[in-house]
C-alpha cells in the first residue's frame, strides 16, 4: 500500500482501539504501563544497539550537537523512561471522575465527567524517550495514539515500540492503541494532520519550522508551542547567591531544551554586583555572551546584542543579557520578546513577586527557581506529552488531564420538562 493508504489504515485501527481504551479500567491500564517498564528494562541491550545505529547515522548525516544530544538514549535516559512509566501508573486516573454535580430547580442533577480525547497524533523529532512518555500518558488517559518520530530516531523508536506493544498485549489491551509510524516518508506527516475522521488532536514536538508547518496545514486541532524564549529576571531585591545559582542553572544545565533561559534581565541596581561574577562562570562553561549597551559597560569584552537576539531561541551556549531600570520594564520586555513559555524572577520582595506572577503572560511563571523545572516530570505529572503555550484547553506541561475533555452528565428519576 502507498503512504496514504498506510496512514488511513493506522487511523482506522487507532479509532477502533480508542473505543476500547475509553472503557478500560484503571488496573488494566496500570498493568500495561508496568509491563512496558519491565520490557524496557529487559531490552536495554536492544535499545542501546538500536540507538547506537541511529547515532552513527546521525553523525554521518551531519546532525548538529544539540540534535545528537536529544537523539542519544543513554542508560540514565532509559532509567528515566522506566521511572516515568512507574510514575504515570501511580497517578490518579482522571477518566470517569464526575465533578460539580448540582440539583437544578427541575429536580435533575447536572455535572461533568472527565473523558478521553480519543485519538491523539504526536509528531516529534530526535528524542526517542518521547515515544515511551507519550504512549504512557495516552494509555493512562484512555486514548489511542499514533506516534510519528523523526527519521533520525527510527530504529530507537521501533525498539521502544516493541516494548510498548508487549505491555499492551500482556494487559489485554489492543496493541493498536499505540502505533509508531514505520515509514520515513514525509507524506506521512501530511496525512496524519489531515485525517479528522480518525485523529482528534495533534501534538507536535520539535523545531519551530516543523510546528509552524503543522499549525498551518493541520485539519484537526493542534496543541503546541513554537519556541522557548525563556527569561530569568534578577530583581532589585534579589539575593545575590540565589540569583547567580539560578541564572547559571537556567542556562547551563542543558542547552538544547525549550525551558532553557535564552535572555537574562538584570535590574540596574544589581548589575554591578552580579554580572561580573556571572560572566566569569558563564565563560568558564563556554557560554557566548551578548549584551545591551549598559551590559557592555560592565562587560566590555563580550559581543554587542542586536534586536534579533531578544527574540532568539538559541538552543546553544549563547546568552543575551539586558540591564533594565525597573520591574515594569522587565515585564514589558518579556511579554514583547518572549514566547509565553517559561519566565522566572529572582527576588526577596513579596510585592515584586506577586506583580511578576500576575503580569507575565506565560504558561509557567516562576519565583526564585530555575526555568529548567518547567516540565511534566518536575511538576508531578509523571511525564508530559509536550508543553502548550496556547490559551485554549491546555497550557503549560500537558499531562494526563490535558489529554482529556469533559462531557455533561445529567441524572434524573423519570423527570420530564414542564
Amino acid at each position: 500500500m502507498n503512504t496514504q493508504e498506510y496512514m488511513i489504515a493506522l487511523g482506522q485501527q487507532a479509532r477502533q482501539a480508542a473505543s476500547q481504551m475509553a472503557s478500560a479500567d484503571t488496573g488494566q491500564k496500570n498493568r500495561a504501563l508496568l509491563a512496558m517498564a519491565a520490557a524496557l528494562d529487559a531490552a536495554r541491550p536492544r535499545l542501546e544497539q538500536a540507538n547506537a545505529e541511529d547515532m552513527q547515522a546521525g553523525r554521518a548525516k551531519g546532525l548538529d550537537a544539540a540534535m545528537l544530544d536529544r537523539l542519544e538514549l543513554t542508560s540514565a535516559r532509559i532509567d528515566n523512561m522506566i521511572e516515568g512509566l512507574h510514575q504515570v501508573a501511580a497517578l490518579a486516573d482522571p477518566i470517569g471522575g464526575i465533578t460539580g454535580m448540582n440539583y437544578r430547580p427541575s429536580g435533575i442533577q447536572v455535572g461533568k465527567m472527565r473523558v478521553p480525547l480519543g485519538v491523539i497524533g504526536i509528531i516529534y523529532e530526535s528524542r526517542p524517550n518521547v515515544t515511551a512518555e507519550a504512549a504512557s500518558l495516552c494509555i493512562k488517559s484512555g486514548n489511542a495514539t499514533i506516534l510519528r518520530g523523526g527519521s533520525e530516531a527510527l530504529k530507537s523508536n521501533q525498539a521502544i515500540a516493541e516494548c510498548i506493544i508487549s505491555g499492551l498485549r500482556e494487559a489485554g489491551l489492543p496493541e493498536t492503541a499505540v502505533q509508531v509510524v514505520a515509514t520515513t516518508d514525509r507524506e506521512a506527516v501530511g496525512q496524519l494532520i489531515s485525517m479528522p475522521d480518525y485523529v482528534d488532536v495533534i501534538v507536535p514536538r520539535g523545531g519551530k519550522g516543523l510546528i509552524e508547518r503543522i499549525a498551518k496545514d493541520a485539519r484537526v486541532p493542534v496543541i503546541k508551542h513554537l519556541d522557548g524564549v525563556c527569561h530569568v529576571y534578577i530583581d532589585r531585591a534579589a539575593d545575590k547567591v540565589k540569583a547567580i545559582n539560578i541564572a547559571l542553572n537556567a542556562k547551563t544545565h542543558r542547552y538544547g531544551t525549550c525551558n532553557t533561559m535564552e535572555t537574562l534581565l538584570v535590574h540596574n541596581e544589581q548589575a554591578s554586583a552580579v554580572l561580573p561574577d556571572l560572566a566569569e562562570r558563564y565563560q568558564a562553561s563556554g557560554v557566548e555572551l551578548r549584551g545591551c549597551p549598559e551590559t557592555l559597560k560592565l562587560l566590555p569584552l563580550i559581543k554587542a546584542a542586536d534586536e534579533s537576539d531578544w527574540s532568539t531561541e538559541y538552543l546553544a551556549p549563547v546568552l543575551a543579557i539586558k540591564v533594565v531600570s525597573s520591574l515594569e520594564q522587565a515585564i514589558q520586555h518579556i511579554n514583547q520578546y518572549g514566547s509565553h513559555h517559561t519566565d522566572a524572577i529572582v527576588t526577596e520582595s513579596y510585592t515584586d513577586a506577586r506583580v511578576f506572577l500576575r503580569a507575565v503572560d506565560s504558561s509557567s511563571v516562576i519565583v526564585n527557581a530555575s526555568t529548567r523545572f518547567a516540565d511534566g516530570f518536575e511538576y508531578g505529572l509523571g511525564a508530559e506529552i509536550g508543553i502548550s503555550t496556547d490559551k485554549i484547553h491546555a497550557r503549560g506541561p500537558v499531562g494526563l488531564e490535558g489529554l482529556t475533555s469533559e462531557k455533561y452528565v445529567v441524572l434524573g428519576d423519570g423527570h420530564v420538562r414542564q
